[in-house]
């Protein structure tokens, strides 16, 4: 963003084709994003390492349709030392699992047709 050295953010976010809050944000902190800290990861422990690959996700595959808490109670009963505390984190990678690994969704391209918009006619007969 060369038109920061001369101009306010306002005007240089504008010339360079962004918006005036990604001007303000840069002109704030001028790091390139190599420079920046690195996000940190998470800190506590995989609480479904021990029964993702041997349980859970054998029994998304037997029948794909069952819902994430029918499967975290499924999965709670098996082990009761789990605890209610990974519902949230076991809906989530269900989600993310089944986008990857799921059955395929239907895909639709709606079409709307506008009266008047077009029309065909066929004047090859006239009789």
């Amino acid at each position: 963003m060369k038109f920061r050295q001369t101009d306010m953010p306002l005007i240089s976010a504008a010339k360079s084709g962004f918006s005036t809050s990604t001007g303000y944000r840069l002109e704030k902190d001028r790091r390139l994003p190599s420079q920046k800290k690195i996000p940190r990861e998470s800190r506590r422990p995989d609480p479904l390492i021990a029964v993702w690959d041997s349980e859970i996700v054998p029994i998304m595959k037997a029948a794909p349709g069952m819902r994430p808490i029918a499967i975290f109670g499924e999965i709670l009963r098996r082990h009761p030392d789990l605890g209610e505390g990974v519902r949230r984190t076991m809906e989530r990678r269900i989600r993310s699992w089944r986008a990857v690994h799921g059955p395929d969704q239907e895909v639709i391209f709606r079409q709307v047709h506008e009266p008047g918009r077009m029309g065909l006619s066929d004047f090859t007969d006239m009789g």
